[in-house]
């Protein structure tokens, strides 16, 4: 689909002065968050492009596909944002069940209990397994 750049949609976003927007991204079925990512204006119009997350990687400073090296990709439902446009909210379908690099259904699997981060969270995969040796 082609779009009209004048009346992008996308243009009305705020993106931080990295040129980045934070983005929450959840499962389209169960409103669980899953995490929270960055997208810069390029990962936005690929993931509407091809139905696929695609987000920023401040750490390794590239594009990336979420799920180009686990194969747990995020098929795209909806985007939303709020009322001040400068946070997007993905809500999508988890391939593969795990949405953390870790091996965990969400990055939020951990809960403070008695002054400490405890597990709390469906672990997936093994990492080791997926991306090898760290």
């Amino acid at each position: 689909m082609k779009r009209d750049e004048t009346n992008d949609p996308l243009n009305s976003l705020k993106f931080d002065s990295a040129g980045l927007i934070p983005t929450i991204v959840q499962d389209a079925a169960t409103g669980e968050v899953l995490m929270v990512a960055w997208m810069n204006a390029d990962a936005l119009r690929r993931t509407l492009e091809t139905g696929e997350a695609h987000y920023w990687s401040r750490s390794r400073r590239k594009l990336w596909r979420k799920g180009e090296e686990s194969g747990n990709v995020q098929r795209l439902c909806e985007i939303r944002t709020d009322c001040d446009k400068d946070t997007l909210l993905l809500r999508i379908v988890q391939v593969g069940g795990a949405a953390c690099h870790t091996g965990y259904r969400s990055c939020f699997s951990w809960v403070l209990k008695d002054g400490a981060w405890a597990e709390d969270g469906v672990k997936v995969f093994d990492p080791k397994e997926k991306y090898g040796a760290e």
